[in-house]
């Protein structure tokens, strides 16, 4: 059957290209929800944590954090005293410094460094991992381990996604507390006569339902950023879709960015509304 565009009849093909598309993006995320609950499923389960399987996902967890972790724990804290100052010396001009620090926190330590560290994570770490378990499907690896009776989820998507996630909690986690000091040291300096105030600002910020928000909200990017690039490389590009590594990663970071900024929007809405 011919599938070349009908020029005497423009909407119908307008339409077939509209359902196609659409066909693409539910048959995309449905393999990404699919393989999240497969997953889930492999890593509640006893058997995924044997002995050689425990040293690939102590192997990939390393070479996913370590590299990346002491760059942008310096570029946390670089970001955290540009934007303290800035926000310390703006409150000032318009006299409200009471508020500043707790301005610097709630925009720094909730929104900015969570969503941050799960980007940076992708950058470096999971859609480079995605690449490689794509060009492990091209060259027949991984339908070699199902012909030996081995699960290629379990051997080699598994322990990527355990390290994304690992990596992307591990960075926003101590990027957050080395925001907290340097905005203190910001804001106050090399003195503890600050500290009474500050943490009583810190508790007022980090009530529990705030504390819960952020706490899924980075559980959810860590997850975001882990598995969506994994889904690329695991599975090949739907029909009609563009073909080759670029045109696969391109819809893999749409649908991944399309992702953290429902997880924002959400959050932020749990958080002030």
């Amino acid at each position: 059957m011919s599938t070349a565009p009908d020029p005497a009849n423009p909407p119908a093909h307008l339409a077939r290209r509209v359902w196609a598309l659409a066909l693409r993006w539910a048959l995309a995320w449905w393999r990404i929800i699919d393989l999240g609950a497969v997953v889930l499923v492999l890593a509640c389960s006893p058997s995924s944590y044997r002995r050689a399987a425990r040293e690939r996902m102590a192997r990939q967890m390393l070479m996913g954090t370590a590299p990346i972790l002491l760059g942008f724990t310096a570029l946390a804290a670089l970001l955290s005293l540009v934007i303290t100052h800035i926000v310390v010396v703006t409150a000032n001009s318009y006299g409200l410094t009471r508020y500043a620090l707790e301005m610097v926190i709630r925009v720094l330590v909730l929104e900015l460094i969570p969503l941050t560290a799960a980007l940076f994570v992708a950058m470096r770490s999971t859609i480079p991992s995605g690449a490689q378990l794509a060009r492990l499907r091209e060259a027949g690896r991984l339908q070699a381990l199902r012909e030996r009776g081995a699960d290629p989820v379990r051997m080699e998507l598994l322990p990527r996604v355990l390290a994304g996630v690992h990596a992307s909690i591990t960075l926003a986690a101590l990027s957050c507390v080395v925001a907290l000091v340097m905005a203190y040291l910001g804001v106050y300096g090399l003195t503890s006569a600050g500290l009474p105030a500050y943490t009583r600002m810190f508790g007022q910020v980090f009530t529990p339902a705030i504390t819960l928000v952020f706490g899924l909200k980075t559980l959810l990017f860590s997850m975001a950023v882990a598995l969506i690039p994994m889904a690329s490389g695991l599975h090949p590009p739907p029909p009609g879709a563009l073909q080759g590594q670029d045109g696969q990663g391109q819809g893999g970071l749409v649908r991944m960015f399309a992702l953290l900024l429902l997880i924002e929007v959400v959050s932020l809405m749990g958080n002030y509304y």
